[in-house]
């Protein structure tokens, strides 16, 4: 009886040690994982000082970029000269290929919105051929020019440290002379098929579109749709004027 109490009491004391050895290596083997899972964790996470390292980044970079911009755009006077091109229909002839000077001034009133007064001169040869209500004509081409004066508003809808998109619409007068190439018949310009000589409304809508050499010097190029008055007819003609803007005069 004795006996039997002691295997019992030894079978007890170590079934007790198996189940304590158990958990301790299951705890131990649990462990590592936890503290790797934690290690990633930390290293994935940025810190608080690495979030204030890169937003001051961020903060200096637009900083820089606003004082690009304003050093460029914050001009209250801009000074344009340049060229032009135009396709234009002279009269019931085929269209002509003008070419122009092209001169502006600008006066904004902040870094976006402006008013521009524009003034340009066209040139062209016109093909007459031989008109058949005028005898012994030698006349085929005729020297023919415009000259406009227009104004109107100017917003720079797209602000760059180095280039700039704007929309410009302009509107004014036209002065054409297609007579003064046809000597003896300069009174009759509509028998070359030509419009005749006068004045006439002008209207004009552009894209110009800045990139800047300097804060202060920009060459522009501009896209641009031209209507036109003459012959009690519309001239729908497109084209595109560029040369070198300056700027001066802080706002």
């Amino acid at each position: 009886m004795s006996s039997s109490r002691r295997l019992a009491l030894l079978l007890a004391l170590g079934f007790a040690a198996v189940t304590i050895a158990s958990a301790q290596s299951s705890t131990s083997s649990s462990n590592p994982a936890a503290t790797a899972t934690d290690q990633a964790q930390t290293q994935a996470a940025p810190s608080p000082g690495q979030l204030s390292v890169q937003a001051r980044i961020r903060a200096r970079r637009a900083q820089r970029r606003a004082a690009a911009i304003h050093e460029a755009y914050d001009h209250r006077y801009e000074a344009y000269a340049g060229m032009g091109y135009l396709r234009f229909t002279p009269g019931t002839l085929e269209r002509a290929h003008e070419y122009a000077w092209n001169v502006d001034v600008t006066r904004y009133f902040d870094q976006r919105l402006g008013v521009t007064v524009d003034g340009r001169g066209y040139y062209a040869t016109a093909f007459v051929g031989s008109p058949t209500n005028v005898s012994n004509n030698q006349i085929t081409n005729v020297a023919i020019s415009e000259y406009t004066a227009l104004a109107g508003p100017t917003y720079r809808f797209y602000l760059q440290p180095k280039f700039s998109v704007s929309g410009r619409v302009l509107g004014g007068f036209n002065h054409g002379n297609f007579s003064g190439d046809l000597g003896t018949y300069r009174k009759t310009p509509t028998s070359f098929g030509l419009w005749p000589d006068g004045n006439t409304y002008a209207f004009s809508a552009s894209v110009p579109v800045e990139y800047n050499l300097t804060p202060r010097v920009a060459v522009r190029v501009a896209p641009e749709y031209f209507l036109s008055g003459f012959g009690s007819t519309q001239q729908n003609s497109l084209g595109f004027t560029t040369g070198i803007a300056i700027r001066f005069g802080k706002l």
